[in-house]
């Protein structure tokens, strides 16, 4: 969970600095939406690389093992991340300024892409199929907390300095702190057991076998698509509530940054709680059932959110965004437990990760650029609602399609996928 959550306030404080602080220093533009599409566009690209990160720390981490690869992609994530807080702006080095900040989003993006399937899996491989979905959505929640420590940071900041200091040198302050929590979640990671069910399964492996990718996209492909349909509601809402938010409150509505951050602050408290909870439900009544109450939950959910955040009322606002991810939550809690569980040990890592990161392309990376783009077309928070609720109904639809995984044994999941 520390690990993750250090990976994860790497890549929200990219998104949340976008919406802030890089549409203007790195991409400027005469009109402000233009130029905040153009960040959100840089910011998409992190996602396009995360499943080329999912496919090589994938087959690495079901050859090699899951810590080597945990402890790379930390680094990875941790010095791109430090080294955008040295970056020279636009008006310094010009073009330079935008092509250094997404060739460093790129490497944040392909660490990330490692990241989430090593988290999840050696926490699910540690522990007991009975409470399977408790123990991972500790990880999970390392999400939310990222996003807490990195929303806070930006909200501390917005409140003690004025609108010139932090776009000037406060906005680097939170890039820099980075490597200070990588320290962290380094030395938790080196002090971390190798996933038992892994040694067993590499004692027992073949000579000669197929690359991991390759027996996920042969054998387990519906698998595969049960894993990409189930992320696009939980990654298309989690990205409109997170950080298109933001622009919508501070842009349309022109209220203050602080106004926004401080809602996602309190929010993600709350939805860090939300997490476990959820996916200890899940342990009692199957993993299926929980995901489709978020999935129909979000999808009605929508249309009441972008009504509580026109009233300005920062109560109101708060409610809309912790209703929102509380939502979002019966969804992400048992997702952990839900995808590990359906894919065998030799290709669990490749399967979980690339299910897992190619719906981040068509969900978590379009989506605040798609719902920026509908805002600035129909002048309308209600197509941005539609869109979010046509991702909830696919989502819906592939986990009715799928199996109910609640309570399998991993071990056992190896030999039938061998069997297979």
């Amino acid at each position: 969970m520390i690990g993750t959550t250090v990976e994860w306030y790497d890549f929200f404080l990219y998104g949340s600095a976008a919406a802030l602080v890089f549409n203007k220093l790195f991409f400027p533009a005469a009109d402000p939406l233009i130029g905040t599409l153009i960040a959100f566009a840089s910011y998409g690209l992190g996602f396009i690389a995360r499943p080329l990160g999912g496919v090589v720390f994938g087959h690495f981490g079901d050859r090699l093992g899951r810590k080597k690869l945990l402890v790379l992609s930390l680094l990875l994530m941790g010095t791109a991340t430090f080294a955008m807080g040295l970056l020279p702006t636009y008006a310094t080095i010009g073009i330079g300024a935008p092509i250094l900040l997404t060739l460093l989003r790129l490497v944040q993006g392909f660490a990330l892409g490692g990241e989430w399937g090593g988290a999840v899996l050696i926490v699910s491989e540690h522990g007991d199929a009975r409470r399977r979905g408790f123990w991972t959505s500790w990880p999970q929640a390392g999400v939310p907390t990222g996003n807490l420590l990195a929303t806070a940071v930006l909200a501390i900041l917005a409140a003690v300095q004025t609108d010139e200091a932090f776009l000037s040198w406060g906005w680097r302050i939170p890039f820099l702190l980075s490597g200070i929590l990588v320290g962290i979640g380094l030395w938790i990671r080196l002090t971390v057991a190798e996933s038992p069910i892994f040694l067993a399964a590499q004692a027992n492996a073949v000579a000669g076998e197929k690359a991991p990718i390759v027996e996920v996209v042969r054998r387990h492909w519906r698998e595969l698509l049960v894993a990409i349909g189930a992320r696009l509601a939980e990654n298309v809402t989690y990205y409109v509530i997170t950080v298109f938010s933001l622009t919508y409150i501070t842009g349309t509505l022109k209220l203050s940054k602080s106004v926004g951050l401080n809602a996602l602050l309190i929010a993600s408290a709350i939805h860090l709680v939300a997490i476990v909870s959820w996916g200890t439900l899940s342990d009692r009544l199957g993993r299926r059932k929980v995901y489709l109450f978020g999935a129909v939950g979000t999808g009605l959910w929508t249309f009441v959110f972008f009504l509580l955040l026109d009233t300005k009322s920062f109560a109101l606002v708060t409610l809309a965004v912790t209703v929102g991810l509380v939502l979002h939550a019966a969804m992400y809690g048992p997702q952990a437990a839900f995808f590990s569980e359906l894919f065998g040990t030799r290709v669990r890592y490749s399967g979980a990760s690339v299910g897992y990161q190619l719906a981040s392309i068509v969900a978590g990376a379009l989506a605040p650029f798609i719902a920026v783009w509908l805002l600035a077309t129909f002048h309308s928070a209600v197509p941005v609602s539609v869109y979010v609720a046509l991702m909830a109904v696919l989502t819906t639809i592939a986990v009715t399609l799928s199996r109910e995984t609640q309570g399998v044994d991993l071990e056992h999941e190896e030999r039938v996928s061998m069997g297979a």
